[in-house]
Parts: C-alpha cells; structure tokens; sequence
C-alpha cells in the first residue's frame, strides 16, 4: 500500500486556513514582542521579551500551527498513534530553538546584517528541527521515508521566510507592518510544514503490528490549554508596555562637584 491511500486533508481543506492562521497569530505576537526587547532598556528586560517571543512563535507559531495540521493527517482503516515523549520534545525544541535565534537577532538595538542572517538561519532550522522531530514520533501500520530534495526544500523555505519575518521588526514599527511579517512567519512555517509532509513517503503494510502510543484528538483538550496560556501571557505584556521606541533611556545627572 502507498502514498495514495494516506491523507493530509481528511477533515477538509478548511484545515491549512485554521493551521495557517494560527501560525500567523503565534508569529505576530512573538514578533511584537521581539520589536519590543530592541527598545527594552535593561539586558534583563531584553531577555524577557525574547522569551515570551520564543514562546509564542515557536509554542504557538510553529508548534501548535504542526499539531493543527496533523489533525487532517489520516491513514483510512488504520491507526496512527503518537510516541508522547518525541512529540513534547518537538514542543521544547521549538521553543529552546526559536529562543536561540532571536538571541542572536534581537539581543542588541543596533541592526547588523549578520545577526539578522543568522537569526534567520537559525529560526528557519529551529522550524525544521520541530518538524521533523514530532514527524519521528508519529507512528503507523508501515514505514516511513523522506524524499532528500523536497527535505532540502522545506529547509530553504523556512529559512528564506524567517529571515524576512526578523527582518520586517526592524525596519517598520507599525501594526499593520507587523501583521504584514506575521504573514510572511506564518507562510514559513505553513509552507515548510507541507512541503515537509510532500516529502514524506509512507509504506502501509497490512501485516505489520498496530503501531504504539496515542492518538492526536487526545492531546486537544490539553493542547489548546498550553496554547491559550502561551498567547495569553505575551498578548498581555505586549497590550501594557508602551509603544515601541517611545522608551528613552534615563538621562545620567552629572554628580555635584564639592565647593
């Protein structure tokens, strides 16, 4: 049995709009937050700011944006299951991952084309990195296999998008600018994870034991709590800080000289 008997759409193609769209509202807030560590004026309050952002790009954005999707994944008459341990690793991994880009991006206020490079580099693998990890803890009546070009692919796309999406914090400041990067982060992330799932190739085999561990509808209901949480938190701090840039460091009072 191949390919043509596994499904990525089997509760309909409104599926790639709601995985696309969460994408872009996880990448949106953690973009915001990131344009607001480069205005943060302590190193504490940088750092702080870049992990909320972590969190909501790589927990939501990227995490949660894969989750949807496999919803849709299917492979009819047989079970697919999910290995817990390697799916709450991909979790973690996007989160650690995405942390590690946009520290090396968006630790300093001064732009640099070499950290923006590298930031992209390294948010586009933390991209694949979570993919292909949770992919290896999905589990079904067969084997699977990856075509190498369309890997290479989904790997390109992911790091071309990311780099755009860092980049848009940088030279506008405006809402709708941010929006506007939260859709190019979110076509990274969507675009990288089918491209990601084209290349997957699937042997069913009828013989084989039933595959181990859970199925994806009983991680919902926790999921969807973590998720709301991870948006919650940023959403919340990027509502109460002041507008990007309207943050001036505190003027240094020169000491009185003694009479």
């Amino acid at each position: 049995m191949d390919m043509t008997d596994v499904q990525h759409f089997a509760l309909g193609d409104w599926l790639l709009l709601l995985a696309y769209l969460t994408s872009v509202v996880g990448c949106t807030v953690g973009l915001s937050c990131t344009l607001q560590a480069r205005y943060a004026l302590s190193a504490r309050s940088r750092l702080s700011w870049l992990a909320l952002a972590a969190l909501s790009i790589g927990g939501v954005g990227i995490w949660l944006m894969h989750f949807v999707a496999m919803l849709g994944f299917s492979t009819p008459g047989m079970p697919v299951r999910y290995n817990v341990f390697w799916t709450v690793l991909s979790a973690v991994l996007a989160v650690v991952s995405v942390f590690g880009g946009l520290l090396v991006f968006g630790v300093r206020t001064r732009f640099a084309w070499w950290r923006l490079i590298a930031g992209g580099v390294i948010t586009g693998l933390a991209v694949n990195l979570m993919h292909y990890t949770g992919m290896w803890g999905l589990e079904v009546k067969g084997s699977i296999g990856y075509q190498p070009g369309l890997v290479v692919l989904s790997v390109v796309i992911a790091v071309v998008a990311a780099t755009a999406a860092l980049w848009f914090t940088v030279a506008v400041d405006k809402p709708l600018h941010r929006l506007a990067a939260g859709l190019v982060a979110g076509i990274a992330v969507t675009g990288m994870h089918y491209t990601g799932m084209a290349a997957m190739r699937v042997h069913l085999d009828m013989g084989a034991p039933d595959p181990a561990g859970v199925e994806v509808f009983s991680f919902l209901f926790p999921v969807f709590v973590l998720a709301a949480v991870a948006l919650a938190v940023p959403i919340c701090a990027v509502l109460m800080a002041p507008p990007p840039g309207s943050r001036r460091a505190p003027v240094q009072v020169p000491a009185k000289q003694p009479a």
